[in-house]
């Protein structure tokens, strides 16, 4: 799907060169031609998500199926590695995209940069299809989806049932071939979905539920279990995105001083690129140097959980936006005293520079936080999930995207009232994008404090109850 669109946008940007006046007439013909302009590019785009969507969930569960032997099963830091490495090499394609990429399509035109990714997706397919006979393939046995609601159905249905306080006492439906046998205490109200109550009515010769949507097995309720307890630590990562969701950095950047010497200037647009290395520099250095580092001063195996790099990663993000805000204020206090508050497009004499450290902590801070989530998801749902645990990083950002809508519209509201200059005015220098990094760097400290909570209430993750006791020998 990703090459059809990519093919489509091609495609649309040589007829347009090739074939103006025919489109032009064309449309006009069908009286379309107010239309045609926005319709075919979402039409392309489209495409493009709707392959982008199929890919990125699929591929993260499609690499973590090839960790299953029995070097990686007994290597704890291998899925670390795994989502480590993932990250910064995306992270690296992405530098590639924004510098090279990026050169291309202005310079030389966008015909050629398209065709360049065309070539790009082709390869990476042909390339992926070659490498079949080496992949481990699991085959999907059933519908996570559809078993998830056949759960909620079936507990609702069961909902007038007594629940035993000895689950030993209870006999429940338990699939073939599972070590599950009785389900978990957490969330006891959904237990009631996997209750055998008439074996010979509900269950057929085979063991088998005669209807799945009455009675499901104890596998169905723990994955739903699973997803449900992973929400609010889901949240949290959703309201960590919000401030990621605008470029009000790059009309900072475009109102300072961005030469390096003489005659080099970088463009406004490009201090992006000094996160993406940033997170390149880290996670290299993470796994290469600082772990083995600390392992050799500690004298034993350094290893941090996943919800501490979370909230190391939470923190990072916290204190960018204070460091955003810092600089704010002192590049408007110099627009200001330099007269430039009625000339936003004025350049002050401020080097860009100081919007360095900002990028480079959030760069950490994203490399930190979307690794140590993808990781966290993998390992706590059950493997029959991993794409779901996937698809949860895409759906947090686009639910964070339209939160971060939300609050700038609601923040533009609320201070542009009696005829006063909006906080985050078109007008950069008249405004207070100071205070609106402020109020988000207040969201992201009760963002924390709320994942701290939900660390505590979640308990420990898979495997860290065996350390713990492990520890606790003498």
């Amino acid at each position: 799907m990703c090459f059809e669109g990519d093919v489509s946008v091609l495609a649309d940007i040589s007829d347009s060169a090739s074939k103006a006046p025919t489109l032009c007439r064309f449309h006009q013909h069908l009286q379309i031609s107010r239309y045609a302009p926005i319709l075919i590019p979402i039409f392309v785009f489209g495409i493009i998500s709707i392959g982008d969507g199929a890919i990125r969930p699929s591929s993260l569960a499609f690499g973590t199926d090839q960790l299953t032997g029995k070097a990686y099963q007994e290597n704890a830091s291998a899925m670390e590695k795994y989502f480590s490495w993932l990250y910064a090499l995306t992270a690296l394609s992405l530098l590639v995209a924004l510098t090279f990429l990026v050169y291309i399509q202005v310079n030389m035109g966008w015909g050629l940069g398209f065709g360049i990714l065309v070539l790009l997706v082709l390869f990476s397919t042909v390339l992926f299809y070659l490498g079949t006979p080496f992949y481990v393939r699991l085959k999907p046995k059933s519908s996570l989806i559809t078993g998830l609601f056949q759960v909620i159905v079936a507990s609702y249905r069961n909902r007038c049932l007594r629940l035993s306080s000895l689950s030993e006492d209870i006999l429940y439906h338990q699939k073939k071939g599972s070590t599950i046998a009785r389900p978990s205490e957490r969330l006891r109200f959904l237990n009631k979905a996997c209750i055998v109550q008439d074996p010979e009515l509900d269950l057929s010769p085979d063991g088998e539920a005669i209807d799945p949507w009455c009675l499901c097995t104890v596998d169905q309720v723990e994955e739903l279990k699973a997803l449900l307890k992973v929400v609010p630590i889901w949240s949290t990562g959703v309201v960590s995105t919000i401030h990621s969701h605008n470029s009000f950095p790059v009309l900072q950047a475009t109102s300072m001083d961005r030469h390096i010497g003489s005659s080099f200037e970088i463009p406004a647009a490009s201090f992006g690129l000094f996160g993406v290395i940033s997170a390149i520099i880290w996670l290299v250095l993470y796994g290469t140097v600082i772990l083995p580092l600390a392992s050799k001063v500690t004298g034993k195996p350094v290893h941090f959980s996943t919800k501490q790099r979370m909230g190391f990663g939470l923190f990072l993000s916290f204190l960018a936006v204070l460091v955003l805000a810092a600089v704010e204020s002192v590049r408007r206090s110099v627009a200001i005293k330099e007269g430039y508050s009625d000339d936003p497009q004025s350049v002050i004499p401020m080097s860009a520079v100081w919007l360095l450290p900002q990028y480079l902590i959030a760069g950490v801070a994203g490399a930190l936080f979307a690794t140590s989530q993808n990781e966290f998801y993998i390992s706590e749902f059950p493997k029959s999930m991993s794409s779901v645990a996937s698809a949860l990083i895409g759906v947090g950002g686009a639910v964070g995207s339209l939160l971060a809508s939300f609050v700038l519209n609601t923040i533009n509201e609320l201070t542009k009232r009696g005829g006063q200059e909006s906080w985050v005015s078109s007008n950069i220098n008249k405004g207070h994008y100071d205070y609106y990094y402020l109020v988000h760097a207040g969201v992201c400290l009760v963002n924390i404090l709320c994942y701290i909570v939900c660390c505590r209430a979640y308990g420990p993750c898979k495997g860290e109850e065996v350390e713990v006791m492990e520890e606790e020998k003498p």
